[in-house]
């Protein structure tokens, strides 16, 4: 392995996604600003170019939305070639840049964080400006996207993991009539066996035009939701946002209870995503039933601070399991498949979650082999978006952001790591 040439590639991949301010997760397949995408590639710049972390972060911020949303997408600047976009979604006058209506899991706290400890003097006043929109995203998670302590989802895109088996029961429910005829850019891209199937596009799309014709108000949205279901990607995922956050109120000398009280809610709520098994999974509320899927999402428990010696378990038969590890879905289900997204490809920005927070609880040498298992995948098959966990195939976009970001910040043997 050569780490310095491979340092040099991921700082390349940044510069060269880098349009003005924002990153795309990918030349031609993702043209505009992702959400989390950004935040991970902040992270990535903060190991080498800490004043471009910061523009990552305050771009991303810039496209809030009055009721504290910041939305999966910002379309900076126009792209044709891309499906769905601002025409599709019609959030015109919901916030100062054209965007999508939904969000998605909300990592920009915990790289803002990290950010200012890269260069805490002169970052505390980049940090002070982002606290009140992180802190407003947040309390709208809260008001808009909890229930009982959990955080729930109202589309598949909002989770980050658009297709995976996770959502079935509650998309099969839907029936898509009157989407009408649309032509989809991303298998243009991409091997249309590596993405989500035309019955999962027809109900992403009328879940879109729901959204447009309500007018993207959240009180009217919320209203006999057909799509609800409360998520571990985004409940971990905010509850550790929320312990930073409160790191930051700390540092910035900010009145945390109101943090405190998330805190303590998510905390219970993460508890209900617990199946029978001791597995975390999703939980359909519109009909009480847990999906009964062991996911990636699985293990970002630890990330968020919640110890399972079962997902322990879990963690040690999937590095037994595939020869690359850990699979976005259960090796030997039904539903698993190397190479379509979310249904059994490992992405290595969720290794990246699990293995810090594996390392942040006292599992180092859990934290450690997941580390080297995930260099190793990159070092032998490139900056890809995601990978088959039996073979190791780069699959879907290349030369991609966060993977390169998470390189340089954590699986790089030149990172401080985990």
């Amino acid at each position: 392995m050569d780490v310095t040439a491979l340092d040099q590639q991921a700082r390349k991949i940044l510069r060269g996604n880098d349009r003005g301010g924002y990153t795309v997760p990918t030349d031609g397949l993702y043209p505009y600003q992702w959400n989390w995408d950004s935040a991970f590639a902040a992270w990535g710049f903060a190991q080498f170019d800490v004043e471009r972390a910061w523009a990552e972060l305050e771009t991303l911020v810039s496209g809030q939305w009055s009721n504290g949303m910041i939305p999966h997408i910002l379309f900076h600047k126009p792209d044709p070639g891309y499906f769905p976009g601002p025409d599709v979604w019609g959030t015109e006058g919901k916030g100062p840049v054209l965007s999508s209506g939904i969000t998605q899991p909300p990592v920009a706290a915990t790289f803002a964080l990290a950010t200012h400890e890269a260069d805490p003097e002169a970052g505390l006043p980049r940090l002070r400006a982002l606290y009140p929109k992180l802190r407003d995203w947040h309390r709208w998670f809260m008001t808009w996207r909890c229930e009982d302590g959990m955080i729930f989802v109202t589309h598949p895109w909002e989770a980050g993991r658009d297709n995976c088996p996770d959502w079935d029961t509650a998309m099969a429910a839907i029936d898509p009539v009157g989407v009408g005829e649309y032509t989809r850019r991303d298998t243009s891209h991409v091997d249309p066996a590596m993405r989500p199937t035309k019955e999962d596009y027809d109900r992403y799309i009328w879940l879109v035009q729901r959204g447009k014709r309500l007018g993207w108000d959240d009180a009217a949205m919320a209203d006999d939701m057909p799509f609800k279901v409360a998520d571990p990607t985004m409940t971990f995922i905010l509850l550790r946002a929320c312990r930073d956050l409160g790191r930051m109120a700390d540092l910035l000398g900010e009145d945390r209870a109101e943090i405190d009280g998330w805190i303590d809610r998510l905390t219970e709520g993460a508890g209900r995503l617990r199946n029978g098994k001791g597995v975390f999974d999703a939980i359909n509320l519109n009909t009480g039933a847990h999906s009964g899927h062991l996911s990636c999402a699985s293990y970002l428990c630890w990330y968020a601070g919640i110890e399972s010696e079962d997902m322990l378990a879990c963690l040690d038969k999937a590095f037994e399991d595939t020869p690359y590890t850990i699979p976005s879905h259960a090796f030997g289900t039904e539903e698993f498949n190397p190479k379509r997204y979310w249904r059994g490809p490992i992405w290595g920005i969720l290794n990246t979650l699990t293995g810090i927070g594996l390392a942040e609880m006292g599992h180092e040498d859990r934290a450690a082999r997941l580390r080297r298992a995930t260099a190793d995948l990159i070092a032998e098959h490139g900056f890809a978006e995601y990978f088959d966990p039996l073979t190791g195939e780069p699959a879907g976009g290349g030369t991609f952001t966060w993977t390169a970001a998470i390189w340089l910040a954590w699986a790089s043997p030149s990172a401080g790591g985990a």
